[in-house]
């Protein structure tokens, strides 16, 4: 247990065979569960974790592949199913590092906080070791993903070092959650709706020799898709069925303005090109719903960053 808590930590395993052993061994003793997700693997990641002598892990292997957001789903059911008050997720690369897991877990034990997530992104020093293309995809992502899911205070989402309560668990539908790489992007975008609070906690990566097995062709697109819906889907919920927020107005009124200006400014630029003599009247009839309606939406989106569910809201597990 930790500070009250009981601990499970779950972890996605596809073609981990030789790194799986290590990810148990190092677990840290206050880890009451340790719950192997086999994705499928090709390989013996199974017979790897069978021959350790760990009395907390439970193995599970899926007959039929999920990704990686399918086997954090089967985990967290287990975790459940087994008592557990918090899950932290551990990859089964051995790449995130057991000694930064009392920072996670004491943000959602100690402070309050329904989920809490590592940030790799904390300081110029951070950058060291990763990719300069996956530091670019990273802060483009990041940005999206907060316009999104509405944590504007979150950054590096797919960081998947995460700890989360199991009581917000239960209110999040988990078979809805998106099963492939971009689960921890729907995941935040449920949590909003749900008004977690949330909190990123600086943690510094680790990176191997391995490579990645993502296919970034296939990946992107389902991945903008998820997060377009995503938005509207967050919308939605908690801007116009749960209570008619001024959000909500703001944003349709200024997209409406902004289309019917950028209309206008199209058809103008054709008449220029023809040689026809843009009038005083015609030009402000362009520029006044681009500049009312550029208001509004950063009216609407200074207000989402004001609503973002940033404050904890649990009472600690050791009082």
């Amino acid at each position: 247990m930790y500070r009250g808590a009981r601990i499970a930590a779950v972890v996605p395993a596809y073609k981990e065979e030789k790194m799986i052993a290590t990810v148990i061994e190092t677990m840290p003793e206050y880890v009451d569960h340790i719950i192997i997700v086999d994705d499928c693997s090709p390989d013996d990641t199974s017979d790897a974790v069978r021959r350790t002598t760990d009395d907390r892990v439970t193995l599970i292997r899926h007959q039929v592949n999920q990704g990686v957001g399918g086997a954090i789903v089967t985990g967290h059911k287990a975790a459940m199913e087994l008592g557990a008050d918090v899950n932290v997720i551990m990859a089964g690369d051995a790449q995130m590092d057991p000694k930064h897991l009392p920072p996670l877990l004491d943000r959602v034990t100690r402070d309050g906080y329904g989920f809490a997530k590592a940030n790799r992104f904390f300081a110029p020093e951070s950058f060291e070791g990763m990719p300069k293309y996956r530091i670019f995809g990273n802060i483009v992502l990041s940005f999206m993903t907060k316009l999104a899911s509405g944590y504007w205070n979150l950054f590096d989402p797919q960081n998947g070092y995460t700890a989360v309560r199991t009581e917000v668990l239960r209110r999040v539908p988990l078979d809805r959650v998106s099963r492939r790489y971009s689960f921890e992007n729907d995941l935040l975008i449920h949590l909003n709706i749900l008004q977690v609070g949330a909190v990123d906690v600086p943690i510094p990566a680790v990176y191997g020799t391995e490579v990645s097995s993502i296919r970034l062709g296939k990946v992107i697109p389902e991945l903008l898709d998820l997060l377009f819906r995503g938005f509207w889907r967050r919308i939605w919920y908690r801007y116009v069925l749960w209570s008619f927020s001024p959000i909500a107005l703001l944003l349709l009124l200024g997209m409406v303005l902004f289309g019917v200006g950028l209309g206008i400014a199209i058809w103008v630029c054709f008449q220029l090109a023809s040689s026809v003599v843009a009038t005083a009247a015609t030009v402000m009839l362009a520029a006044l719903p681009l500049m009312l309606g550029s208001q509004l939406l950063i009216s609407a989106l200074q207000l989402d960053i004001q609503a973002s569910p940033t404050e904890p809201t649990f009472a600690p597990f050791e009082v």
